[in-house]
């Protein structure tokens, strides 16, 4: 978490320079070499514990670095590739494949490991990386003026009212001018609010059910694959809302507005969830906290898109480390707060953030560019 946290800056302002097409593919390389060489870390009959924490801890950290620019790297080819008003959709179905991939994957993984170990099922993995990055090197391009499938009037679609909108041509741009940008502050730290929320579910859903619902594993296992499957539900809704709404009224309170009720609804649903006595009202209203969470992930993206422009992955990159960063301080907060006062404050404070979250999006302006 904590190399990929610090590398979204950096693989941001690369994504702008070298160009998604060429950064995706050595994710993916990298991705697929690293997982193959976890397999490498060597077992408790061949070397002491330091050494297997240490090489475990090495491989695992050169992981987040190289995954880290993923979704910096997703900024620019939705701007290039999709029409003004028309971001939000393609980021909310981005996150869909991540809610979707973490409630797939995760019984199958969990199945190779006790069937073959983990050593034998990340080699099974490790291929997966080197063939879609192969894939996309062979489809992918940067611009549709570079792919020889698209036509000039798709081209003309995508470019459609750009020239309002965005600034086409863009000089170069320093990490401090964007830290120092009050749109980019905001949108940041209203990330980082929001995100807690996610990462209390993420990390402590299960737990919560288990040991203070009083869940079977195997129930609080379902329940929490079926809330994965609502973020990712959640996620196509709130782009698909926010697409509708930048057409309609604009950029600005377009992209506010999904915003605003998906945090709003996600705080009452996570309270609704950890204090009514009702255990199948509450577990829904849990899994709804997720849904309208994750319905705020395309809005929050887009606006990175509209205030960067041509800088968009670095905008993006300095977003999704506030947003990334809030995961470390959610592992320490979370437990220490539950000891001095509870398991059920400490996981209803993200509602508090949340609320927070919504209200700091009012102080960004997504239809005002860095350069303005």
């Amino acid at each position: 978490m904590t190399s990929y946290a610090l590398f979204q800056i950096p693989g941001g302002f690369l994504g702008d320079r070298i160009g998604p097409r060429r950064l995706v593919t050595v994710i993916a390389v990298l991705w697929a070499v690293l997982t193959a060489a976890t397999t490498l870390v060597p077992s408790a009959e061949f070397a002491s514990v330091g050494v297997i924490m240490v090489s475990l801890i090495l491989v695992r950290f050169l992981a987040g670095v190289a995954h880290a620019p993923i979704y910096p790297a997703t900024n620019p080819v939705v701007v290039n590739w999709f029409p003004v008003g028309g971001w939000a959709l393609p980021n909310g179905l981005s996150s869909t494949g991540l809610n979707l991939g973490v409630a797939a994957t995760t019984p199958i993984l969990v199945w190779s490991i006790i069937e073959f170990g983990w050593r034998v099922s990340f080699l099974f993995l490790s291929p997966l990386g080197l063939i879609l990055a192969a894939l996309w090197w062979w489809y992918a391009r940067d611009t549709p003026e570079e792919h020889r499938a698209v036509n000039e009037e798709e081209i003309k679609l995508i470019q459609a009212g750009r020239e309002e909108q965005l600034r086409v041509e863009s000089h170069a741009i320093s990490l401090l001018q964007l830290l120092k940008n009050r749109d980019v502050f905001w949108l940041t730290f209203s990330y980082f609010c929001m995100q807690y929320t996610f990462y209390v579910v993420l990390s402590w859903f299960f737990y919560f059910l288990v040991e203070i619902r009083g869940f079977s594993m195997s129930d609080a296992g379902w329940l929490t694959s079926a809330q994965w499957i609502a973020g990712a539900v959640g996620a196509t809704v709130g782009g698909w809302y926010c697409d509708k709404l930048c057409r309609r009224i604009g950029l600005r309170w377009g992209c506010r507005l999904p915003l605003i009720i998906g945090g709003v609804a996600s705080a009452f649903c996570l309270l609704g969830g950890i204090f009514l006595p009702s255990q199948s009202v509450a577990v829904f209203l849990l899994i709804a906290c997720l849904f309208f969470n994750q319905a705020e992930e395309a809005p929050y993206w887009t606006i990175s898109m509209a205030i960067g422009g041509k800088h968009s992955g670095a905008v993006g990159g300095v977003m999704n480390t506030g947003g990334n960063a809030v995961g470390i301080f959610n592992a320490v907060l979370v437990p220490w707060t539950a000891l001095t006062f509870g398991w059920s404050f400490a996981i209803a404070s993200a509602a508090i953030l949340s609320i927070i979250a919504s209200a700091m999006i009012l102080l960004v302006r997504p239809d005002r560019q860095i350069e303005q």
